[in-house]
């Protein structure tokens, strides 16, 4: 089952429980390699990265165990280094398994991780900070190679705040001798959900969250249970799609504090947000009113991992309103199928100009990343007629079931088994009918 179909011009109601974080959930598999036992992740969401995951971890060594939402890893038996290639290349997140293997077996050899279209997400940073802790690396043209030997803490400042950079550094500086300082650290959520996992397991981390980070190396780790916090950016897609669509919901187990930035635009275009015991209500039954001028930043600022959706919403708007790019420079390629739908966007330079007030349509559209997929998602919710969204594949790699988690919201949707029809020619089929 290849596509999406959509029935547009459906409100939305009802409740529904946000997933487990894909990014918080991805660097904690990685961090179980260092725990010389077994670790248990309760609320894990069952996407296709997180599957990718178990599968680096069992052929490292790792015995990994996957019940509902539950991962079970033992990793007291890991002795290999090398990642193999059919996993690496189809996720970036591999790349964080590089500080963890450094730590625990002293040596890594993986190929450049793929996985993703949306700019180049550059792994010098995770070099650099690797080459500080004494680590020898080496590129070629088929990949990465890099070896321990003893590694001893450091103090490391990065040039720029980077997620995937900070993360893979706090799993090298686990097993590092000394203490190891971060200075200008990611402060994202995911990063203090790490930390959180290895301070269960008996690790010494402090300031996750503020900018610098301390880890005292050399602490024995032991197994734990954690569970997996919600993820803000489903969230987020969720309540864009009520936006869209129009309707009232209700998001339960919703980490509401992690998105502050997000809550300000959607005030700001007309949304009524409730929020009150893990829970968030969302309304909207006016007009939308002009999203302003959007920036996306490192948190807590507007997440680079919404922008695309809020194109989708910004399009249906009354008046014009544009979104500037600065985190990742290949994010916008969704507009043109965006486009197609009827949103108008203009690019310029690093900026989306959405000139509002217009109608979408369904069309045959194709995703060709994750959370452009998702916008996708959200114009057809809102579009007039019916909307047929290829590449599934892509959205799947965050959203357990978007089609039926909308579906439970009112939303008419449902799967289409990919017939080798042309991606271009008009929707005929009927949607609405119940999703399987």
């Amino acid at each position: 089952m290849d596509s999406i179909l959509i029935c547009g011009e459906t409100p939305l109601y009802g409740r529904l429980r946000v997933q487990g974080s894909k990014n918080a959930a991805l660097p904690i598999l990685a961090a179980t390699v260092l725990v010389p036992g077994i670790s248990v992740l309760h609320n894990c969401p069952k996407i296709e990265d997180v599957r990718l995951m178990c599968k680096l971890l069992e052929t490292v060594g790792c015995q990994v165990k996957w019940e509902n939402h539950t991962v079970t890893v033992d990793a007291s038996g890991v002795v290999c280094g090398t990642l193999p290639s059919e996993y690496v290349e189809k996720m970036r997140s591999s790349v964080i398994f590089m500080g963890a293997m450094l730590g625990r077996v002293g040596e890594v050899s993986l190929k450049y991780p793929g996985g993703c279209v949306i700019g180049k997400r550059p792994i010098d940073l995770h070099l650099k900070a690797m080459e500080q802790f004494g680590v020898q690396t080496r590129q070629t043209e088929e990949g990465i190679v890099a070896n321990a030997g003893k590694m001893k803490g450091a103090h490391i400042i990065f040039p720029i705040s980077s997620v995937g950079a900070t993360e893979n550094t706090i799993l090298a500086a686990v097993y590092a001798e000394g203490t190891t300082v971060l200075e200008q650290a990611a402060r994202e959520p995911e990063i203090q959900a790490l930390c959180a996992f290895l301070r269960r397991a008996g690790a010494e981390i402090a300031g996750d969250g503020s900018g610098r980070i301390r880890i005292d190396g050399q602490r024995t780790l032991h197994g734990c249970e954690y569970t997996i916090p919600p993820d803000r950016i489903v969230t987020g897609t969720y309540l864009l799609g009520c936006m869209a669509a129009g309707g009232e919901i209700c998001l339960e187990n919703a980490p509401a504090e992690e998105l502050s930035a997000v809550f300000h635009v959607l005030k700001r275009m007309g949304a009524e947000l409730f929020i009150c015991s893990g829970e968030v209500h969302c309304r909207r039954t006016h007009a939308l009113k002009s999203a302003g001028n959007i920036m996306t930043e490192v948190y807590p600022g507007y997440p680079t991992d919404l922008q695309s959706p809020m194109l989708a919403v910004m399009a249906l708007a009354e008046k014009n309103s544009s979104m500037t790019e600065t985190i990742f420079e290949n994010r916008f390629r969704i507009v043109e199928e965006l486009n197609r739908m009827g949103a108008g966007i203009h690019i310029q330079g690093k900026t989306a100009f959405v000139p509002g007030a217009r109608r979408l349509h369904g069309a045959r559209v194709t995703a060709q990343e994750l959370r452009g997929g998702a916008a996708l998602v959200i114009a057809g919710l809102a579009a007039e007629g019916i909307t047929a969204i290829s590449g599934r594949q892509y959205i799947d790699r965050g959203y357990e079931n978007i089609a039926k988690d909308f579906e439970t919201l009112g939303a008419k949707v449902l799967y289409e088994e990919n017939s080798g029809k042309d991606s271009r020619q008009p929707v005929t089929a009927a949607a609405g009918k119940e999703n399987r």
